[in-house]
C-alpha cells in the first residue's frame, strides 16, 4: 500500500466516497464499508454481505451495484476497514470495471486515509 496521496490532497469527491463508505460500515455494523464513483460521477455504497449462501466484501458489493445500475467504468473506489491492505480480490473487482489505473483509497474505521493503490 502506498501513501501516494496525503489526506489533505484528496479531492472533495474522494473525501465524499470515504465518508459514504465509513457511514455504510457504521450504519450496518459490518466489518467493511465501500463506495465507488462511476464515469458519470454517480456513487454506489455498500457494506460487507455475509449470508450463509453469499459472501461478498463491501468493495465487491459496491462494484456489483455499479454494474447492475449500468455503470461503464469507475473513476475511484474507497474501502473503510480495519485491514491494512486492499485484497487482490477487491482490487480485481475494481480493475474489471475501472481498469488497472483506477485508484482505490484505503481508510481506517475513523475515516483517516491510510493509503492508495491502483487497482491493477
Amino acid at each position: 500500500m502506498s501513501d501516494d496521496l496525503p489526506a489533505e490532497a484528496l479531492s472533495a469527491e474522494d473525501r465524499k466516497i470515504i465518508t459514504l463508505a465509513r457511514s455504510a460500515r457504521a450504519r450496518n455494523g459490518v466489518p467493511e464499508g465501500a463506495a465507488v464513483r462511476d464515469e458519470t460521477g454517480r456513487t454506489y455504497v455498500a457494506g460487507t454481505v455475509a449470508l450463509e449462501s453469499l459472501k461478498l466484501s463491501a468493495l465487491q458489493t459496491a462494484v456489483a451495484m455499479a454494474v447492475a445500475s449500468g455503470a461503464k467504468s469507475l473513476e475511484a473506489a474507497a474501502v473503510v476497514t480495519a485491514a491494512d491492505v486492499v485484497s487482490e480480490t477487491d482490487r480485481a473487482a475494481v480493475r474489471d470495471l475501472g481498469g488497472a489505473d483506477t485508484p482505490v483509497l484505503l481508510a481506517g474505521p475513523d475515516g483517516a486515509l491510510r493509503g492508495t493503490v491502483a487497482a491493477g
